[in-house]
């Protein structure tokens, strides 16, 4: 498959914030991430890895790493109110990640409920006029994050956000020029909230940007649906699991991606928060040979 790049991400090493003491040093993050065999990451939570960009190229390029993107936050739906404290925020994700050669922002949707403590922010469905913020708001940051770093979003549809389910997606999709707005495809989350991820690669194809593989449990997952169990409890309850022992299956999920020809990077996302700190390197070298064994 020469038209996909394979990383790994701080997620994959149960990494979710800036600063946790629950969470793997970033130095042990980096010498275990190559040491696993990948050659690219993601910046994960802005401030977990140094923001010094020469200090990162020096850390990240004796280890044989390089940076494939950064990721941010945004809750555009909440229209124009919101544009400065957003773009605040991307200006130093994206300084960052394109003063370390990656070509990529990540923009997942804020969280309907709150990830820890499941309270319940805002309404799960949006209205028209939230879906006509959140396009146009989508389209605007495209334009400013090419115009200004030279780097193409990708949106992250994501479990308990407003772009999770294939009706959401398709929806955003829809609504958002295909020039501009990319796709992240996680095919965890995708899984997650009920959709296909080869089925959307075959009819969305040239909107798909970036990848993060994924698998989740489906008998974990039928509990989390059946208790209506809030995104982060669900991860501590293992509904994302090591490949190739959930779903969706990742070969046909990435021989559709080799078949639409361009170049793609494939980021490992095993989510994993909390975890032990000895647990995501074993883990971490079994999932780059499976990929290897499917040609990645």
């Amino acid at each position: 498959m020469d038209r996909i790049r394979v990383g790994s991400a701080p997620d994959s090493w149960g990494v979710w914030f800036a600063d946790d003491p629950a969470q793997v040093p970033w130095r042990r993050f980096l010498d275990e991430v190559s040491e696993a065999g990948y050659a690219w990451i993601e910046l994960g939570p802005y401030g977990y890895l140094p923001t010094d960009p020469d200090l990162l190229l020096e850390e990240t390029g004796s280890r044989g790493l390089r940076v494939s993107a950064g990721t941010v936050f945004t809750a555009l739906h909440r229209g124009p109110a919101v544009w400065e404290e957003t773009w605040e925020q991307v200006s130093r994700v994206a300084g960052l990640a394109r003063a370390t050669g990656a070509g990529h922002l990540v923009v997942i949707p804020s969280f309907w409920r709150d990830d820890r403590t499941a309270e319940v922010i805002e309404s799960h469905e949006l209205t028209a006029e939230q879906w006509r913020h959140l396009a146009s708001g989508m389209e605007r940051l495209a334009r400013e994050v090419l115009d200004v770093y030279g780097m193409t979003i990708a949106v992250h549809p994501h479990a308990d956000t407003h772009i999770d389910t294939e009706a959401h997606v398709e929806r955003f999709l829809d609504a958002t020029d295909p020039a501009l707005v990319h796709l992240c495809l996680d095919t965890g989350h995708y899984a997650y909230c009920g959709g296909d991820s080869v089925k959307l690669i075959k009819t969305y194809g040239e909107r798909i940007g970036y990848l993060h593989l994924k698998q989740v449990d489906p008998a974990v997952l039928a509990g989390v649906v059946e208790r209506g169990t809030p995104f982060g409890p669900a991860v501590a309850q293992g509904v994302m699991c090591e490949p190739p022992t959930g779903v969706p299956a990742l070969e046909p999920v990435l021989t559709a991606a080799q078949g639409l020809g361009v170049d793609l990077f494939a980021i490992v996302e095993q989510d994993m928060y909390p975890c032990p700190p000895g647990k995501p390197l074993p883990i971490a070298r079994r999932t780059r040979a499976f990929l290897r064994s499917c040609g990645a």
